[in-house]
């Protein structure tokens, strides 16, 4: 078809500047090493004859999203061959953690040539893609393959359905390939029919994301991290945060320290190259900063006099959280460049949970938790110090707050024993 030709010319230009940008070395970003073969369908064979799901995260956030379905899989069936890929080497190091659960491949760039290498090395039964990461060529390979694919905890914003109208000749090329699209919300899956997919494909399970299972170990750890740092001193945490919004949540920490002089700001950037830059930002600012990483290394207390505990690690989010009495989650102070970040990892921990302007990622999650005054909204940096410093003064109206976080979480599980009720109608077995 002329539509896909012309994209595949458009994506043979665009690959070395994709390539680039995957394969460039940043710090504290883990390498490809001679695996970045995979990406162009050189794919080791699984180690098991047995023919796998194959399940598609593209980075760490698909990935972290993807585990507790993962484990719940494996759970109902043991004998069960997965087999997760990645785009991202960060997204590997997630997945890397589920040890001998899952087997492990990058997935192939969008060349047809690639993808029908990877599916000839690993035969699957059916693939999940996370979320919606749709690619034309690789949707159109696998399909055609009679593969079955579904759309799991698909969302689509009101901003991306926009944008996939302006190319609906193109996106009429996907999903017709689609088997199921499991929706978030209601309002997800009616940005997708608004966009042709059939009713009939279309589904509502909830998000995933409401199954968190924090364990026991989990919390543990978080308490220990919690004497590490003070067990008396207030502690917020700014989680996922991007370039742009750290000087905002270190200029609201310093108005933070004005009115509660002992408190401690744990800062999470996003992503790891990112972690020497809002190190040395922090300390020009001249908050006492301390590094996550020299902390255990030294296995000592953190100083009582430290005003900023950089976590320059990957994978430990709801253990930090764990430590923390507030949550801001990131990516929501820098216009609409990101839209937000999972605001219910912190409230499945029962942290109050603060967002900036930006969340169309989470719109209907954040409109839920709105509904119930169960999160607030902030402008910027001084909104920001106000509310942080109004909850630290207001431990009961913080205990309210929690006991309506807990409420909400319990009451939206069961998302991930929805999605695989239409997975197993997919005769994976």
């Amino acid at each position: 078809m002329l539509i896909r030709l012309v994209y595949t010319l458009i994506l043979t230009l665009a690959a070395p500047f994709l390539l680039f940008g995957l394969y460039k070395s940043k710090p504290n970003k883990p390498k490809f090493g001679a695996r970045w073969k995979e990406h162009f369908g050189i794919t080791p064979k699984l180690s098991s004859d047995q023919r796998p799901i194959w399940i598609h995260a593209v980075s760490v956030g698909e990935s972290i999203a993807a585990i507790p379905l993962i484990k719940e899989l494996k759970k109902q069936s043991p004998e069960k061959t997965i087999v997760v890929t990645t785009t991202t080497s960060t997204g590997a190091e997630q997945v890397a953690k589920l040890g001998a659960l899952v087997e492990h491949r990058y997935m192939p760039i969008d060349f047809s040539f690639a993808v029908k290498s990877f599916l000839k090395a690993i035969k699957p039964t059916q693939m999940l893609i996370i979320e919606t990461e749709l690619w034309p060529n690789t949707l159109n390979v696998v399909h055609q393959a009679g593969i079955p694919i579904t759309l799991v905890n698909a969302r689509l914003s009101e901003k991306s359905c926009n944008n996939y109208t302006k190319v609906q000749p193109l996106f009429n090329l996907l999903h017709p390939c689609l088997t199921k699209v499991l929706c978030q919300t209601e309002a997800d899956a009616d940005r997708f029919e608004r966009l042709s997919v059939a009713k009939e494909k279309l589904q509502v399970t909830g998000s995933i994301k409401f199954d968190i299972q924090i364990s026991e170990d989990i919390k543990e750890k978080g308490k220990c991290l919690r004497e590490q740092l003070g067990a008396e001193r207030p502690i917020w945490i700014a989680a996922s945060t991007h370039k742009g919004e750290d000087e905002q949540i270190l200029e609201a920490h310093k108005q933070v320290l004005e009115s509660h002089s002992n408190a401690l700001l744990i800062l999470v950037p996003r992503h790891p190259e990112r972690f020497n830059d809002v190190f040395e930002l922090s300390q020009r600012l001249g908050l006492k900063t301390e590094r996550r990483t020299s902390q255990v290394n030294s296995r000592a207390p953190i100083n009582k006099r430290t005003q900023v505990y950089l976590a320059d690690t990957m994978g430990e989010m709801l253990i930090l959280m764990g430590a923390a009495d507030i949550c801001f989650m990131g990516g929501s102070l820098i216009g609409d460049k990101v839209g937000g970040h999972n605001v219910l990892e912190p409230a499945a921990l029962g942290l109050p949970v603060i967002t900036g302007p930006s969340y169309f990622n989470f719109e209907e999650i954040v409109n839920l938790l709105t509904s119930r005054k169960a999160i607030n909204i902030i402008a910027g940096s001084r909104e920001l110090s106000l509310v942080v410093n109004n909850k630290l003064d207001n431990p009961v109206a913080c205990h309210d707050q929690k006991q309506q976080l807990n409420s909400i979480v319990a009451s939206n599980l069961g998302a991930i024993a929805k999605t695989l009720r239409y997975v197993r109608e997919n005769q994976y077995g």
